[in-house]
Parts: C-alpha cells; sequence; structure tokens
C-alpha cells in the first residue's frame, strides 16, 4: 500500500469506530488524519453515513489553505477546526469530533470533567475542561474556526495538547486528538467513559476528590521518561 492508501485505511477504520462505541448518533461525528510532508489531511465526508462511507470517499484537504485539493465531496462541516489544531500543535496526527452523551452533558452545562479517579488520570493530566461561550461575531464568521481558537485559548501550547489530549467545546461537544487519527478515537472513548464516571460518582457525592499523589502516579507510569506500562509486542516475538 501506498502511504496515500495506508492513511486513507487508518482515517476510515478510525471514523467506523465512532458508531461502534456508541460515540454518535447518525453522522454525528467525524475523524481526521494528517499527512504533514504532502500538506494535506483527510476527513469524513459531511453527511455521508457512516455504513457508507469508504476509503475513497474520504476528502483531502491542503492544511494551508482550507481547500479540497480532488474530488467533489465536502468535507465535514467541522474541518476547519481540524485544520487550526493541526496549524497549532505539531505533534498530532489524528483529530475526532462526537457529540458522545455524556461528555456533551458537561458541555452544555459548561462544566469541566473533573479529575475524580485513576481511570481519568491514566489517560488525561487534568480535567477535560470546558471553552468560553463564542461571541455572535464569531458564530456568525468562520464558526468552526472560532470554535478552535477558542479551544486552543484553553489548551495552550503542544506540549499542553499531548497532556490532556480532549477538550470540551461549550455546548457543542468532545474534541479530542492523538498521535494518529486511530489514538484520537480512543481518547474520545476515554473522554466519554470518564464523563459518565464522573456524573454517576458525583450524584453519590457532590465533593467527590482525589489525592493528587494519586493522578499524577497513574498518569507518569504510562507517560514520560519513567513509562513503564504495556508490553512491546514486536519485542516479545523477537524474544
Amino acid at each position: 500500500m501506498t502511504k496515500d492508501q495506508d492513511l486513507r485505511e487508518a482515517v476510515l477504520q478510525a471514523n467506523r469506530l465512532i458508531p461502534k462505541a456508541g460515540l454518535a448518533a447518525l453522522t454525528w461525528g467525524n475523524v481526521s488524519g494528517v499527512d504533514r510532508a504532502a500538506g494535506i489531511y483527510l476527513i469524513k465526508p459531511s453527511g455521508v453515513a457512516y455504513d457508507d462511507l469508504t476509503a475513497d470517499l474520504l476528502v483531502p484537504v491542503d492544511l494551508e489553505t482550507g481547500r479540497v485539493v480532488s474530488g467533489r465531496l465536502k468535507p465535514s462541516v467541522d474541518s476547519e477546526t481540524h485544520r487550526a489544531f493541526y496549524l497549532q500543535w505539531p505533534s498530532i496526527g489524528g483529530i475526532t469530533h462526537t457529540h458522545s452523551t455524556h461528555a456533551v452533558a458537561f458541555a452544555q452545562a459548561g462544566r469541566d470533567v473533573p479529575v475524580l479517579g485513576t481511570t481519568h488520570a491514566d489517560t488525561f493530566s487534568g480535567p477535560v475542561r470546558v471553552t468560553r461561550d463564542l461571541t455572535p461575531q464569531e458564530c456568525a464568521e468562520e464558526y468552526e474556526f472560532n470554535t478552535a481558537r477558542a479551544v486552543i485559548e484553553l489548551i495552550g501550547d503542544d506540549d499542553a495538547a499531548r497532556a490532556t489530549p480532549a477538550a470540551l467545546a461549550a455546548n457543542h461537544g468532545p474534541f479530542t486528538w492523538g498521535k494518529d487519527a486511530g489514538k484520537s478515537v480512543e481518547h474520545a472513548i476515554v473522554c466519554e467513559a470518564v464523563a459518565e464516571m464522573a456524573l454517576k460518582t458525583l450524584a453519590l457525592n457532590p465533593a467527590a476528590a482525589a489525592p493528587q499523589w494519586l493522578l499524577d502516579r497513574h498518569f507518569t507510569r504510562k507517560h514520560g521518561a519513567g513509562a513503564y506500562y504495556g508490553n512491546d509486542l514486536s519485542k516479545a516475538a523477537e524474544a
């Protein structure tokens, strides 16, 4: 397979994970993956059902201009949000947007998803935060790009984006990102799971909290120079 075919297949499979994981009804979600060397990203076409989606239907978009490179299909309406993230954070290779129920509940309530336990801390180094509201002008002009700007304002630089690869657009829903398209969907799955756990935890105990040293331990054993979680199966096969 060529590099383009590899990326198309990866982005296709990542998009198909959205309904399988219960992250969106109908066509309420999209995944993209970027080829920085080629200066393009591939994204789900607007309004196409997941069951009808094929690799050749994915829309290539120019990273610098936002223009469709080839084909007749329109990209997801969230394409400009994806593009802004790619331009801002050079380490990311894939982006996912969904309307998953529990994460959206926090977005609609204008509340961060708090870190209440180790499941959350295994993936995110802090709360999944919610953006400010967009202004009337930001909604009227370049809405999707301004959605990204509010997230970027909230998250900050590339290091911060890697540490907590998720955010909630106020009254909208979650955006997640990662080293590739598949990882961005994995982060969307985690985001939804910890949002559901947080809602249920807060219903039982509105004052629930967790010690920071425990949360730090769980994050650092999976991330950073001293991480020791998991196995490299390729090395196991060699042995």
